[in-house]
């Protein structure tokens, strides 16, 4: 077996020279800072360097604690490949090396991450995603940014919100830059996962934004954790003011897990104890928020949708619950409630939000992943959708949620996923002639 052999390659942009690694068909630019911060401060855009951009030896990450239900579900996360940084403002720029740019600049597909709005980063294994850039010829970014404490926590005497300003700052660079590397940027699309996907619905009715992206693509969003947070932020800010000056970063972010059971008793809104944070800047007061999106109706396609089992891995991999339902009628009692909040965080509120936006002019697709695989022992659960987008099937090995899945089963649906939403991207519509997955529930809504 030949092993394909990893070269640079430079590129050679007004932002600076960038050294980019070259493997696979797919060019990967890594971890080019975008912008900095200083603790609880809005981004300050990064200015073009002088000197080489050259891939850092470790993966900048936003200080966070490890969640063991996460490892268990996606898989370990190489932790010693990461560095922990408080500013950690990069992106990645992922291109086809077979891509010449002589008479065509390519879409782009921007991807933000989720995590609960407290973990995770632009650069993992699991969302590496050179499968979809060199099937279907895109340029895809990733974008790290500020998280939990640092990035979705504030109040009147600091801001909340900076994680998306660190996003619409990346956005900005993107939109200066992309085409120096082989980017459209009048066709770029945003793409989120769980809270990511979260912060691009927000992204939508932001102040500073125009012009930046013209699609969206929303996946697992928990649009029914977005109400009436404002007693429990408060809260929880006030309980954590005491790690504000805390030097240590890691001890901060080991700390104010201590202070999360506080904040329970406000319900399943707790679950994501981090998050937007309306009637701050860039956003409106949330009663404002559904008629912004109507009045942005004609700005952005959308394409929104979820897993048809989102809950089922948080209930169905639990050891305590297992055992009183685990089986017969306990069983019967555990798919309900999976039915229940999965349509109650996730299947109501993306349906809500796509008739809204249909009967205000705008473009929209609902989708929605199921699992027919008789195989799939917990359904279609949160984060299925993420091997089916990204691929590589190396990083998703010790997956517990593809446990007795045969990969070929992902790849096969995958790439098909992977080509529908490219024609998305592309032109904003699915064509009704479009090859579609098993899997695979989407239409557009009309009014």
């Amino acid at each position: 077996m030949t092993v394909e052999q990893t070269t640079t390659h430079i590129f050679q942009t007004s932002f600076g020279k960038v050294i980019a690694l070259k493997s696979k068909g797919v060019i990967r630019a890594k971890s080019i800072r975008y912008a900095r911060s200083e603790r609880f401060q809005k981004p300050v855009a990064e200015q073009p360097s002088p000197s080489e951009i050259i891939l850092p030896d470790k993966t900048p990450v936003c200080p966070q604690t490890i969640s063991p239900l996460v490892e268990k579900m996606i898989g370990p996360a190489p932790m010693e490949n990461f560095d922990p940084d408080e500013s950690p403002q990069y992106l990645s720029v992922f291109r086809p090396d077979s891509f010449t740019g002589k008479n065509e600049k390519l879409p782009v597909v921007v991807w933000i991450h989720g995590g609960s709005h407290e973990i995770g980063c632009g650069d993992l294994p699991t969302s590496d995603p050179g499968d979809w850039v060199k099937e279907q010829q895109i340029i895809i970014v990733a974008v790290s940014y500020r998280l939990g404490l640092f990035g979705f926590l504030g109040g009147d005497e600091r801001p909340p919100n900076l994680g998306l300003f660190d996003i619409i700052e990346a956005l900005k660079w993107i939109k200066t830059y992309i085409s120096e590397f082989g980017g459209d940027p009048g066709n770029i699309t945003l793409l989120g996962q769980s809270s990511g996907g979260d912060a691009i619905v927000h992204l939508m009715i932001s102040e500073g934004v125009d012009g930046l992206f013209q699609r969206v693509i929303i996946q697992s969003a928990p649009l029914g954790l977005r109400h009436k947070r404002q007693k429990m932020t408060a809260e929880f800010l006030k309980k954590t003011e005491g790690l504000k000056n805390e030097k240590d970063i890691l001890k901060m972010v080991n700390e104010y897990r201590k202070y999360v059971p506080s904040v329970i008793r406000y319900g399943l809104k707790a679950a994501m104890p981090f998050g937007i944070q309306y009637g701050f800047p860039p956003l409106c007061k949330e009663e404002e928020s559904v008629e912004k999106w109507k009045e942005n109706a004609g700005k952005y396609d959308v394409l929104i949708g979820l897993n048809n089992d989102e809950t089922a891995f948080y209930l169905k991999t639990s050891d305590a619950l297992n055992k009183y339902f685990g089986k017969g009628l306990g069983l019967r009692i555990m798919d309900k409630a999976v039915e229940k909040t999965t349509g109650l965080i996730y299947g109501t509120p993306a349906e809500i939000f796509a008739e809204n936006y249909a009967k205000a002019g705008g473009n929209v697709y609902l989708f929605r992943i199921h699992a027919r695989s008789e195989n799939a022992r917990i359904g279609a659960p949160h984060c299925i959708d993420l091997p089916l987008i990204f691929g590589n099937e190396s990083a998703w090995k010790s997956s517990e949620m593809l446990k007795d899945i045969p990969w070929k089963y992902i790849d096969e649906n995958g790439k098909k996923i992977r080509a529908l939403w490219t024609e998305f991207v592309r032109n904003g519509t699915i064509s009704d002639d479009s090859d579609r997955p098993e899997i695979l529930k989407i239409r557009k809504i009309k009014f």
